[in-house]
């Protein structure tokens, strides 16, 4: 359901490693090569820390130091507890190995099994010609008369990796010889072949083979004989009239951990009941030699500490019970590109908006090669991630999409609208009730191509940056108008959604200065109410003839407005955070749920912001926020849900946060790893906000 689905948005960023490795690739699937890799590679595997290449004549193998993967991962996901190594350049240091049949047949053909209905794409640059789309998933490949009579099938069962060498009769055992270079030693332990590399051991099992004779699995004696680091195998007892299996395992037994590169940002439902997860992917790439190497993963293009090869949005696509994977694609150009939102029309066709700082964003107008500023992208993709419907980037000279600066652009911590990590990712993409595209987002270019004599803003107001709002065509082919919106200060818009009455849009973000557009009196806040933001909401035309109205949200503290909603009836809901005393106001005679001087705030407004229908907060009693708020919805029974994460890395790149220790908990859920104060958090409050009736914590403890 779309409602069930939207909610879980966080729950998709925090499991999205989880759903991909234990639900999605419980077994090594394989992926046909079209070329997006190395020529040589006809398929590709993928484990937790490593990856597998078939090729014609034999296989590649890489391995990742897994130490170095922990280390990376706790540090790009807040569990790294060394202070004194936070921010560093992570080394991951890496092995790759080749295995070759010696003798065998370089054009045997491969015959891919078990071809999944989903698939991926590759659409990288704006070189339409390096383009690949319904690249095929395999959970088997086979290689046909590798040696005469001879095949290898390799494929994986129990998420251990496998391939069987079959003889058939004719066959000949005494020809088939495995040549291994690259590795660091080569040798026979207690039957099973151990191969050493700079990074660890990896080894294949005892050889268990076995021929099949009146219906029945005979064992058959068979071992590894290594000279010289060429492997083959001794036989005996077996009848040379029947077929022969010969069934090593690989066991990469030092290896097991998280597979960190990839971080998400993003998720949205299909109207199918499918969702998409969209996050940032950094490639790995193909060893182009055998031998050890290495991988920095803390620079990008020199822009933030990530990796040195930039990063592509990546884009998944879950059937509705996320069992399946319908299919992935990589969109981007020669540089680094990044989601902050997603939405699908009723056809299932997904809108991913972002920011690039690629000359050649796919689809998109090529910009001057000395361009190194982002700008806001849009992509349109067919629902089965195969034909792009249309792209668009736009921006002026200086950062547009992003939110004061990078998340890892100096100085640390918080700086006027951006108080949290990820913060510098904010921005909404929705579609209007005719199928047009909206956008609220953020730029530093006073010379944003705004609509010439725009009424609602056509002048930079000042400041480091302004908001913006666009509105596109459903095709992205045509700008229908695109404004500044924003005072002296620095300006964010954040969020935005249209009233399903009037068709009106109103937008919401956050602002360090005094003097917005569209003020007018009568609303609730008609001045800035102190601190260093202030959040705002503002209605706006649906064709962008007018500000209609603004008022400020805010205390004497420092306060943000991160969603708004609206329910059946056309009433618009704000959620955020603060550091002073958000209003509690009850929707009638009674009392309403709040926890006293916590600083998370829900509010329902009348449609004209004059007042509050009822306004609340939740949260522990503290003076900073425990959450950076992720997701927020209203649903048909005027619900409201809120999910959002504290803690971790919050804290550690000096963000002020409470985290998530002590948050109150009603039917938590159970068989989860206890809170440990750097958690996601789930929230759930009633029509009539009387109590909380659902609140779950999801995190994990740090070992």
């Amino acid at each position: 359901m779309k409602i069930s689905l939207k909610i879980l948005r966080s729950f998709i960023l925090l499991c999205l490693f989880a759903l991909v490795v234990n639900t999605v690739h419980a077994q090594v699937e394989f992926i046909q090569n079209k070329g997006q890799w190395d020529s040589r590679v006809e398929y590709r595997g993928d484990f937790p820390t490593g990856s597998f290449f078939l090729e014609n004549g034999g296989f590649t193998v890489a391995v990742h130091q897994v130490a170095d993967l922990k280390r990376l991962s706790e540090q790009m996901h807040g569990h790294n507890t060394n202070s004194s190594t936070l921010g560093q350049p992570i080394i991951i240091n890496s092995h790759a190995y080749k295995v070759k049949f010696l003798g065998g047949n370089s054009f045997s053909q491969n015959v891919p099994d078990k071809i999944q209905a989903y698939h991926n794409n590759y659409f990288v640059g704006n070189d339409q010609s390096k383009w690949t789309s319904e690249c095929k998933i395999a959970e088997a490949v086979s290689y046909q008369n590798i040696y005469p009579n001879v095949d290898i099938r390799y494929y994986s069962d129990a998420g251990k990796l496998k391939y069987d060498i079959i003889v058939h009769p004719g066959g000949d055992i005494d020809k088939i010889a495995l040549q291994y270079t690259g590795v660091d030693k080569l040798e026979v332990q207690n039957k099973e072949l151990m191969i050493t590399t700079s990074v660890g051991a990896v080894k294949e099992l005892y050889p268990y083979s076995y021929q099949v004779q009146d219906g029945k699995k005979q064992t058959v004696n068979c071992k590894y004989v290594v000279k010289n680091n060429v492997v083959r195998f001794k036989v005996t007892g077996y009848d040379p009239g029947s077929t022969l299996v010969i069934d090593p395992t690989l066991i990469f037994s030092t290896f097991s951990g998280s597979t960190a590169e990839n971080w998400g940002f993003t998720a949205t439902p299909a109207p199918d009941g499918s969702f998409y997860a969209g996050g940032i992917a950094f490639g790995s790439g193909f060893p182009v030699s055998a031998g050890a190497y290495q991988t920095v993963f803390g620079g990008g293009i020199n822009e933030d500490q990530t990796n040195p090869n930039g990063y592509d949005i990546s884009i998944i696509k879950f059937s509705a019970n996320g069992s399946n994977r319908l299919f992935a694609t990589y969109i981007g150009g020669a540089r680094n590109e990044q989601p902050h939102s997603m939405i699908c029309d009723a056809a299932g066709n997904l809108y991913v908006a972002g920011r690039s700082n690629s000359n050649n964003y796919p689809g998109a107008q090529v910009r001057s090669s000395s361009r190194t500023d982002y700008d806001i992208v849009i992509t349109k993709l067919n629902a089965a991630g195969t034909v792009f419907l249309g792209a668009a980037g736009i921006g002026g000279t200086s950062n547009d999409g992003v939110n004061i600066r990078g998340k890892y652009i100096a100085p640390d911590g918080a700086d006027a609208t951006r108080r949290n990590y990820g913060d510098d990712a904010r921005s909404e993409i929705i579609l209007d009730a005719a199928g047009n595209v909206l956008l609220a987002s953020c730029t530093q270019s006073a010379d944003f191509p705004v609509t010439p004599g725009t009424p609602i803003q056509a002048a930079f107001g000042g400041g480091r940056q302004d908001g913006v709002i666009l509105k596109f065509n459903s095709n992205l082919s045509s700008v229908l108008f695109s404004s500044f919106f924003g005072g002296t200060g620095d300006d964010a818009c954040f969020v935005l959604a249209q009233s399903p009455l009037s068709n009106d849009i109103y937008i919401a973000g956050a602002t360090t200065g005094p003097n917005l557009p569209g003020i007018i009196l009568g609303v609730m806040q008609g001045a800035y109410q102190g601190g260093v933001t202030d959040g705002f909401i503002t209605q706006i035309k649906n064709d962008g003839s007018a500000i209609v109205r603004t008022t400020f949200q805010g205390t004497s503290g420092n306060d943000m407005v991160y969603g708004i909603q609206f329910d059946k009836n056309g009433f618009p809901y704000i959620m955020g955070t603060t550091t002073g005393n958000w209003p509690v106001v009850a929707p009638g005679p009674g009392p309403i749920f709040s926890n006293p001087n916590s600083k998370q705030f829900i509010s329902k407004l009348q449609p004209n912001l004059f007042a509050y229908i009822y306004s609340t907060i939740f949260g522990t009693p503290a003076a900073v926020p425990n959450l950076s708020p992720v997701a927020f919805l209203v649903d048909r029974c005027e619900n409201v849900y809120v999910s959002g994460w504290g803690g971790g890395i919050n804290s550690e790149r000096g963000y002020p946060t409470a985290g998530t220790a002590g948050l109150p908990e009603v039917t938590p859920l159970t068989a989860i790893p206890p809170a440990d104060g750097q958690d996601f958090y789930f929230f759930v409050l009633e029509k009539m906000p009387k109590a909380s009736y659902l609140v779950h914590i999801l995190g994990r403890t740090v070992v």
